[in-house]
Protein backbone atom coordinates (compact mmCIF):
# COMPACT_ATOMS: atom_id res chain seq x y z
CA UNK A 1 0.00 0.00 0.00
CA UNK A 2 2.81 2.43 0.93
CA UNK A 3 3.28 5.56 -1.23
CA UNK A 4 -0.18 4.49 -3.53
CA UNK A 5 -2.31 4.54 -0.70
CA UNK A 6 -0.98 8.16 -0.18
CA UNK A 7 -1.20 9.23 -4.21
CA UNK A 8 -4.72 8.16 -4.18
CA UNK A 9 -6.00 8.99 -0.83
CA UNK A 10 -7.80 12.03 -1.86
CA UNK A 11 -9.25 10.44 -4.60
CA UNK A 12 -10.54 7.59 -2.80
CA UNK A 13 -12.35 9.57 -0.33
CA UNK A 14 -14.36 11.19 -3.36
CA UNK A 15 -15.21 8.06 -4.33
CA UNK A 16 -16.21 6.92 -0.79
CA UNK A 17 -18.65 10.25 -0.75
CA UNK A 18 -19.83 9.87 -3.91
CA UNK A 19 -20.69 6.10 -2.89
CA UNK A 20 -22.41 7.35 0.26
CA UNK A 21 -24.60 10.19 -1.55
CA UNK A 22 -25.93 7.05 -3.85
CA UNK A 23 -26.19 5.12 -1.10
CA UNK A 24 -28.53 7.50 1.00
CA UNK A 25 -30.69 7.96 -2.52
CA UNK A 26 -31.33 4.67 -3.04
CA UNK A 27 -31.12 2.56 -0.01
CA UNK A 28 -28.25 0.17 -2.17
CA UNK A 29 -26.09 -0.56 -0.07
CA UNK A 30 -23.22 -2.40 -2.14
CA UNK A 31 -22.55 -0.26 -5.14
CA UNK A 32 -19.66 -1.63 -7.11
CA UNK A 33 -17.92 0.39 -9.29
CA UNK A 34 -18.65 -0.54 -12.91
CA UNK A 35 -21.77 -2.24 -12.47
CA UNK A 36 -24.55 0.20 -14.25
CA UNK A 37 -26.96 1.83 -11.90
CA UNK A 38 -29.37 0.09 -14.14
CA UNK A 39 -28.50 -3.17 -12.92
CA UNK A 40 -28.98 -2.12 -9.21
CA UNK A 41 -32.44 -0.85 -9.70
CA UNK A 42 -31.26 2.81 -9.59
CA UNK A 43 -33.56 4.70 -12.30
CA UNK A 44 -33.42 8.35 -14.07
CA UNK A 45 -35.27 9.84 -10.75
CA UNK A 46 -32.91 8.44 -8.30
CA UNK A 47 -30.52 9.49 -11.10
CA UNK A 48 -31.82 12.93 -11.17
CA UNK A 49 -31.61 13.36 -7.07
CA UNK A 50 -27.69 12.04 -7.09
CA UNK A 51 -26.92 13.99 -9.32
CA UNK A 52 -28.62 17.15 -7.43
CA UNK A 53 -26.79 16.38 -4.28
CA UNK A 54 -23.55 15.44 -5.79
CA UNK A 55 -23.69 18.86 -7.33
CA UNK A 56 -24.77 20.48 -4.13
CA UNK A 57 -21.77 18.76 -2.23
CA UNK A 58 -19.47 19.85 -4.52
CA UNK A 59 -20.64 23.35 -6.06
CA UNK A 60 -20.35 22.19 -9.55
CA UNK A 61 -22.89 22.30 -12.59
CA UNK A 62 -23.47 19.32 -14.47
CA UNK A 63 -25.57 19.62 -17.27
CA UNK A 64 -28.12 17.87 -18.36
CA UNK A 65 -26.45 16.62 -21.54
CA UNK A 66 -24.04 14.85 -19.28
CA UNK A 67 -26.35 12.79 -17.06
CA UNK A 68 -26.59 9.89 -19.72
CA UNK A 69 -22.61 9.43 -19.20
CA UNK A 70 -23.22 8.80 -15.50
CA UNK A 71 -24.40 4.97 -16.41
CA UNK A 72 -21.97 3.58 -12.90
CA UNK A 73 -20.27 4.85 -9.91
CA UNK A 74 -16.93 5.21 -11.87
CA UNK A 75 -18.14 7.28 -14.58
CA UNK A 76 -19.74 9.89 -11.64
CA UNK A 77 -16.60 9.97 -9.80
CA UNK A 78 -14.62 10.80 -13.47
CA UNK A 79 -17.11 13.29 -14.05
CA UNK A 80 -16.99 14.98 -10.38
CA UNK A 81 -13.07 15.37 -10.61
CA UNK A 82 -13.00 16.62 -13.57
CA UNK A 83 -15.36 19.16 -12.60
CA UNK A 84 -13.53 19.59 -9.51
CA UNK A 85 -10.93 19.97 -12.08
CA UNK A 86 -12.49 22.72 -14.25
CA UNK A 87 -13.62 24.91 -10.69
CA UNK A 88 -10.22 25.14 -9.28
Amino acid sequence: MGTQAYTGGMSDKLKDALRQIITEVTEVEDIPEDTPFADLGIDSMMAIEIVADVEKDYEITINEDELSELTNLQAVYDKVKEKLGEAS
